[in-house]
């Protein structure tokens, strides 16, 4: 039962799965650089000891290995998560005896809530003005706007009903007592803050740092609108949440964080924040956003705080996502029972590309369960979703893929729904916010073999390609800027004929050299609106009736933001200075470098 850091810090260093350095490091590009070297190679958590320009340690790569996340949270909240989603089928109708088989798991939901106490660790000390350059936050990438912390916990309540919501929200510091806060419009935090600016009245806002593991996970984890997520953590870490009031708003803190930042923001106050290196694997660019005003500054006596850093995948939000997928996936299941199977890809940074495999007991039916996942909280952000019929390990991208081409009749399976909304940090649409989405049905019987050998022969203008699967060919051709009809132009040749999906890029070994980097390549960089070519497209019932081969355009655009690389000389200085990091000896990755 792991109520704080400190708890999970013992149980790495019982484990020797963290590794304490204690020569000074640099909380700008340093610190950030070492993490990606380490997490490359699947290496420890990191306890950095000494940092410039702070009395307080960092510690960074907490989940940063499948191990790790079983460490922090264990085999419980699986098998709760699945009680829960059975209690309809197993409890009903409730008996003595179902009642009492189930004991164990009515007695845990017995402790889950929130116990207030007058006093605890996080009050010890609170420091009005805040100080925020006090603490030693991260500058991960050259071109970021820059320190930030990148593991926040922001707690804001609705201004009527009181109801909270714990989110993680990127946080830029701008100076001692003013920050940037990412508070996306289709998050709990941003439905909080629009209530208030109707109400023309500044919303208060916690936020925190460290804290017990549940905490950190209950915040990323997509629980609908109006469920506390400090509920969730209570149940995570197995008793009651303890929290104390904070002095200045009156709101809740859990009374075991590192760190807490009381302040509030005003309602239609705000500051240009980033750019941030984000775990799309590119820059999200500069934009106006809230303007947090602190007003105190908590901390614990020898308080850590805790980090991360993001980037191409994998990186250390890649476990904690897979986890939580896996945890909640019995409850998908239990309020789309058409679903049998849901996964997004982390490689595309989750929202980019998932799959389901779904129910079809009569003609069309999985449109049903495409539009249900497509309206469901965070999954509402998926931009690609691709649906089958069969239950197949959806985590084998190559295989669903292959099966979807087998089967898909694009003229009447592929849908394109312009002009929605999109992810705050998905680029490749027309602005910020807004793009499209495609589903694609593979379902039935298989309508076509699919060619595995590539072609002898390949257009006019293609530099190379590779074979990703069979049916899908990864071409290169010239660069967006030298010719943007390129794509179009390819759905002509009669070379590609046999081929049911072709993907243009600008480096076809790169793209096509393991699954991940063809997912993150293809589906980071394409909208569907924009990005899909056919050979024809008729109007069908006004639907767009797409006749393979179907050329997806995964070339970088110039409206783009730039691709994320480590700084050269932070990557010369963290190459020289490793034997001083590690003295006992460890592995060192290459950092920048898709996995």
């Amino acid at each position: 039962m792991l109520t704080n850091l400190r708890d999970f810090l013992n149980v790495l260093r019982l484990e020797k799965e963290i590794v304490e350095i204690h020569t000074e490091v640099d909380p700008n590009l340093e610190i950030a650089e070492i993490h990606r070297r380490v997490i490359a190679t699947a290496g420890p958590a990191l306890l950095f000891k000494n940092i410039k320009g702070s009395s307080f340690p960092v510690v960074t790569n907490l989940f940063g290995t499948k191990k790790r996340v079983e460490l922090a949270f264990g085999h419980k909240p699986s098998a709760f998560m699945n009680f829960i989603a059975n209690a309809p089928h197993e409890l009903v109708p409730p008996s003595f005896g179902k009642l009492w088989a189930k004991k164990n798991f009515i007695v845990d939901i017995l402790k889950v809530g929130l116990s207030t106490k007058k006093d605890a660790p996080i009050l010890k000390n609170i420091d009005t003005p805040a100080r925020l350059s006090r603490l030693p936050l991260l500058t991960t990438w050259p071109e970021d706007g820059g320190p930030f912390i990148t593991l926040p916990l922001v707690l804001t309540q609705h201004p009527e009903t009181k109801i909270p919501n714990l989110g993680m929200y990127r946080i830029q510091r701008f100076d001692d007592d003013t920050t940037g806060l990412h508070m996306q419009i289709g998050k709990g935090g941003g439905f909080h803050l629009d209530a208030y600016r109707k109400l023309n009245r500044p919303m208060p806002v916690n936020i925190f740092i460290g804290g017990p593991p549940a905490l950190i996970l209950s915040a990323i984890s997509p629980l609908p609108e109006n469920v506390p997520e400090l509920l969730l953590a209570s149940l995570i870490q197995g008793k009651k949440l303890s929290i104390v009031k904070d002095p200045i708003n009156g709101m809740s803190i859990p009374g075991e964080v590192e760190f807490a930042l009381i302040g509030e923001v005003a309602p239609n106050e705000t500051r240009p924040e980033g750019p941030f290196g984000d775990h799309y694997g590119y820059y999200s660019l500069k934009h106006d956003y809230p303007l947090f005003r602190c007003k105190a500054l908590c901390h614990r006596d020898d308080a850590i705080l805790a980090a991360t850093v993001v980037g191409k995948p994998r990186q250390e939000d890649f476990f904690l996502g897979d986890y939580l997928q896996e945890l909640l996936l019995p409850l998908v299941k239990l309020v789309m029972p058409t679903v049998k199977d849901l996964w997004s890809y982390g490689e595309t940074g989750y929202h980019s590309l998932a799959a389901a495999c779904v129910t079809e007991r009569y003609k069309r039916e999985a449109m049903q369960s495409a539009f249900r996942i497509l309206g469901e909280g965070q999954l509402s952000l998926t931009k690609f979703l691709l649906l089958v019929d069969k239950e197949i390990d959806l985590k084998d991208f190559r295989s669903v893929l292959e099966y979807i081409l087998e089967r898909a009749d694009f003229r009447s399976d592929l849908f394109v729904f312009a002009n929605v909304s999109m992810d705050t940090l998905d680029y490749a649409g027309p602005k910020i916010n807004e793009g499209s989405k495609g589903v694609l049905l593979g379902v039935g019987e298989k309508i076509r073999d699919l060619p595995g050998a590539m072609p002898s022969s390949l257009p006019p203008g293609v530099r190379s390609g590779a074979v990703f699967c069979r049916g899908c060919l990864v071409i290169e051709g010239p660069a967006f800027n030298d010719d943007s009809d390129f794509a179009h132009n390819l759905t002509k040749s009669s070379l590609l004929k046999d081929w049911p999906l072709v993907v243009l890029v600008d480096n076809s070994e790169k793209a096509s050299k393991n699954t991940s980097s063809f997912l993150w390549t293809t589906f980071t960089r394409f909208e569907p609106a924009a990005d899909i070519h056919a050979k024809e497209c008729d109007i069908v019932r006004h639907h767009l009736a797409y006749s393979p081969p179907i050329v997806i355009d995964a070339r970088m655009k110039p409206w783009y933001p730039v691709e994320l690389f480590s700084d050269p000389d932070t990557k010369t200085n963290v190459t020289k200075r490793w034997s001083q990091y590690f003295p006992d000896g460890l592995e060192m990755g290459e950092g920048d470098q898709i996995l």
